[in-house]
């Protein structure tokens, strides 16, 4: 498994590299202004100088994120398996999931400003809309589609609806609901960052916003580099998580390749 990932992650590493070289080689040789385009050795010592600041504004951030991904995830484990054991919720429920996607998450978070005030709960209810629908609509797909060979043999050997749940569809629904959730945890922290930043007191968001009406890009560029670094760790959390309470997954997907 190690290996395995850090085979995947060089190359992205090496073109990362390249790309950061030649920044700053062409922000060096063409002289730009700072407060214009600042090279990545200047966002690293912006990061470097506010460092004491940026630890307290990202404590906040991942507080938001961790509250509002746990609340996502919850609530979509339970909609989903309600919807799938009962037609009538998942035909009511299911329109109204795709319905909420078409709203943009800018026009939304005022209003919960508005609603709930300038403290967290604005930004832990905008994260949980971010989070929710892939987290649903992926583990709800997950257990629609399960091996109908197995939930034939489980009926044949006269299990009951509750041991073909757990046995035929939970675990083959447990992938689809870590895909879920790792597109659900890259979009927290950017709810999290979009909510701060119209209206909030601390945090990513309002660090960025301020970095911006100062003209600090370098300040600016550097939450953008907390934010991608932050959202990859999410991600590789689930990952990580996922391959080991899934063993017997990862096992057949090696085994494949």
């Amino acid at each position: 498994m190690g290996n395995g990932l850090t085979k995947q992650a060089v190359p992205a590493l090496l073109t990362m590299l390249a790309i950061l070289v030649v920044w700053q080689i062409t922000v060096e040789w063409r002289d730009t202004p700072r407060w214009l385009l600042p090279s990545p050795l200047d966002i690293a010592i912006a990061m470097i100088d506010s460092a004491g600041l940026l630890r307290m504004h990202i404590g906040v951030t991942l507080l938001e994120m961790g509250l509002g991904f746990s609340i996502a995830l919850t609530l979509g484990v339970l909609v989903a398996v309600a919807s799938h054991l009962s037609g009538s919720i998942r035909r009511s429920v299911y329109p109204l999931l795709v319905v909420s996607q078409s709203v943009p998450v800018i026009v939304l978070a005022p209003l919960l400003v508005i609603w709930f005030g300038f403290g967290m709960a604005p930004k832990i209810a905008l994260i949980v809309l971010v989070c929710f629908f892939p987290i649903c609509v992926s583990f709800l797909d997950g257990l629609q589609t399960a091996d109908s060979e197995i939930l034939q043999l489980l009926r044949a050997m006269g299990a009951n609806r509750w041991q073909i749940f757990r046995i035929g569809r939970l675990p083959a629904a447990l992938p689809a609901l870590a895909s879920g959730s790792k597109i659900a945890a890259t979009y927290s922290v950017v709810g999290a960052v979009i909510a701060e930043w119209l209206g909030a007191s601390k945090g990513l968001g309002v660090f960025l916003i301020r970095s911006q009406n100062s003209f600090r890009a370098d300040r600016a560029l550097a939450v953008i580099v907390i934010v991608s670094a932050i959202a990859i760790a999410a991600y590789l959390l689930i990952e990580l998580l996922a391959r080991l309470s899934m063993p017997w997954h990862y096992g057949q997907q090696g085994s494949e390749l």
